[in-house]
């Protein structure tokens, strides 16, 4: 089963390599990986996906509470989250099919961020499933280049906060 952690640490030096050292550590792969500083600067959130069953995902949750650096580890897909992933995906335009590219990218709410001869750069957000869908739908037109994010997620507000 997929789970979405996110874990709250230190913006120092070697915690990220701490962090991922403890799922390499223990043969777990680490499917999807994203971190940035939050509103304070020595605090960075972490999301991380990775596959297992619950207990295995308990062991990885009580050993990252042990690090030192570590703040707030909670696995939010335990409760309802909203997840958003960035792709850059270079895909050919040629003649015959730009226009067809164009309205792709519209349908799915995509940016063209880039223009050249024989290829757009186009910006897309959204869940995994919605960019595994874009990525799909252009491979036959032909996709030159792709860079993705990696998942981030928050969970949601309850209705008192």
């Amino acid at each position: 089963m997929k789970h979405t952690i996110s874990v709250l640490l230190q913006n120092k030096p070697g915690v990220l390599s701490r962090v991922t050292g403890l799922f390499s550590g223990r043969g777990f792969n680490i499917e999807s990986l994203c971190v940035a500083a939050t509103l304070d600067p020595e605090i960075s959130c972490l999301t991380v996906i990775s596959k297992g069953d619950d207990a295995i995902i308990e062991q990885i949750t009580k050993q990252l509470h042990k690090l030192i650096d570590v703040i707030k580890v909670t696995d939010i897909s335990e409760q309802e989250y909203v997840e958003r992933e960035m792709v850059l995906i270079r895909v050919k335009a040629e003649n015959h099919t730009r226009a067809e590219v164009l309205r792709i990218i519209d349908i799915f709410r995509g940016k063209v961020i880039d223009v050249s001869a024989r290829s757009y750069a186009i910006e897309l957000t959204g869940t995994a499933s919605k960019i595994q869908a874009v990525i799909d739908i252009l491979r036959p037109i032909g996709i030159k280049e792709i860079v993705r994010t990696g998942v981030i997620a928050m969970a949601r507000a309850s209705k008192h906060k």
